[in-house]
């Protein structure tokens, strides 16, 4: 075994150990349907503009913060040139890149976070280190089935999205007290299991089992 590959097996680990379970085989199965292909990719694209978007709003907020705008400055890049790729491989496969609605899950999970400082910025960081280590599991998933191109493009995703999941989570231990955060942190994981296991009304790349 080289040593990159052992690393992204060490990474893949720790996010199987982290995530509360896994993502149901009812999902990956529909994910590789050629019919939902268009929106799987033009649902990546959205959540790769969406995670630079909140790495931004974070790095407006948060100005005091020097850790915190050094990870998310290096994040909003990385999630920028992510979504330039998905649409470069979009044009190849001809998918338009057209309106979609998003699912449940992000929203969901942040109904759930507090209103008041340091809270709310713990359990956005919570939450972000789980929605990156829920990307890169099923990335992971995804890509010993696909096409050659995607494939390959979804393995290269593996290392960053990890890191993504590992900076989140190191910043919200660094703000907030143990138990707090291990309370907050088992509440998220709780929602967060239920959104991916339980039926739900569309596809989506975070979607829970379609119906």
């Amino acid at each position: 075994m080289n040593a990159a590959l052992g690393r992204q097996e060490a990474s893949l680990s720790a996010i199987h150990a982290f995530l509360p379970c896994a993502t149901p085989d009812a999902w990956v199965e529909c994910a590789l349907l050629p019919e939902n292909r268009a929106t799987l990719l033009v649902d990546h694209a959205n959540c790769e503009k969406k995670a630079a978007a909140t790495a931004l709003s974070l790095m407006h907020r948060y100005i005091h913060n020097t850790a915190l705008l050094e990870k998310m400055s290096r994040l909003a890049r990385e999630e920028l040139r992510h979504f330039e790729q998905v649409l470069k491989i979009m044009r190849k496969q001809s998918v338009e890149y057209v309106p979609l609605t998003a699912s449940r899950y992000a929203q969901a999970l942040h109904k759930g976070a507090r209103k008041h400082e340091p809270g709310r910025l713990v359990d956005t960081l919570i939450i972000g280190a789980l929605i990156e280590a829920r990307s890169c599991e099923r990335f992971a998933s995804l890509a010993p089935h696909l096409d050659r191109e995607l494939g390959e493009f979804y393995e290269s995703l593996l290392k960053s999205e990890a890191r993504h999941f590992g900076d989140y989570l190191k910043l919200a231990e660094s703000l907030s007290e143990e138990a707090d955060f291990q309370s907050r942190l088992n509440l998220f994981r709780g929602l967060e299991a239920d959104l991916v296991t339980t039926a739900d009304t569309e596809f989506r790349f975070h979607s829970g089992v379609p119906r």
